[in-house]
């Protein structure tokens, strides 16, 4: 098993991508802390992990609130001993958010407050819990849309998600000799709940699969196994990275329709 002997912690874990890698990671070997603000879908997902006869813990937390984010990393190490893995996962995708001139402040604060506020709450508290392992991996959720312009405009998010990438590369320029490597994973559009209703129209759908080299909406589970990597040893030499998971997004010119 990959991990083996890991505690991780996972936040936005009730669904899409936390749930999914949650699943995968326990079924890795790890001991998981899930962690959301949907208490019924954090709960499931305990669940269907205690199902494959592994352990995991559920805890409430608000990504975008410093004290939520020291009580979940405290609880992992209360419960399990350790924390290994961090996975700062949570992150939102307003309906309202738009182009600049149509975004509402409250839209872009509440975005930058979940997506890049929580990814630097996790590391406030969770750098220390690594340090205490001996090192450690973190894995920040990007997006595809911090290094290129999105079709669909959504300028909160893609400006959260430019700031989860900076943060990334400093964070692991100066924790590299610390043994803990910090990488940032970079999923392409994906049929999850989450952007399903955010490409409320046939149309918007289609803005985004014409880029598409795969010409498909990739999987919550395709970007498991992608935080699997980073997660594992098998990863170790590996720091600082935009671990790209896009069906070819990046690297197309003209994309045929």
């Amino acid at each position: 098993m990959r991990l083996e002997n890991k505690v991780a912690l996972i936040t936005g874990a009730s669904s899409g991508i936390g749930r999914e890698t949650a699943l995968l990671f326990a079924r890795e070997g790890a001991r998981v802390v899930v962690v959301d603000v949907d208490d019924k879908g954090g709960q499931e997902t305990v669940a269907e992990i205690e199902r494959q006869q592994r352990k995991a813990q559920y805890v409430h937390a608000d990504v975008s609130q410093a004290s939520d984010c020291e009580h979940m990393v405290a609880e992992a190490e209360q419960r399990f001993g350790k924390l290994n893995v961090l996975f700062n996962n949570a992150g939102i995708m307003h309906s309202k958010d738009d182009d600049a001139v149509s975004t509402d402040e409250k839209i872009w604060d509440l975005t930058m407050n979940i997506n890049a506020k929580g990814v630097f709450f996790g590391c406030k508290y969770g750098i220390p819990a690594l340090r205490r392992a001996g090192g450690g991996s973190i894995i920040n959720t990007a997006s595809f849309v911090a290094l290129l312009g999105a079709a669909t405009p959504q300028i909160a998010y893609t400006a959260s998600k430019g700031a989860v990438l900076a943060l990334t590369r400093e964070l692991a320029v100066i924790h590299a000799r610390e043994n803990i490597r910090v990488n940032a994973l970079c999923p392409g559009p994906l049929r999850t709940e989450l952007l399903m209703k955010f490409l409320d129209t046939e149309s918007k759908r289609q803005r985004r699969l014409v880029h598409i080299p795969m010409g498909r909406f990739g999987e919550a589970k395709e970007i498991a196994q992608a935080a699997l990597f980073l997660a594992s040893d098998e990863s170790s030499y590996v720091t600082g990275t935009e671990f790209l998971v896009d069906g070819g997004i990046h690297a197309a010119y003209v994309t045929p329709e």
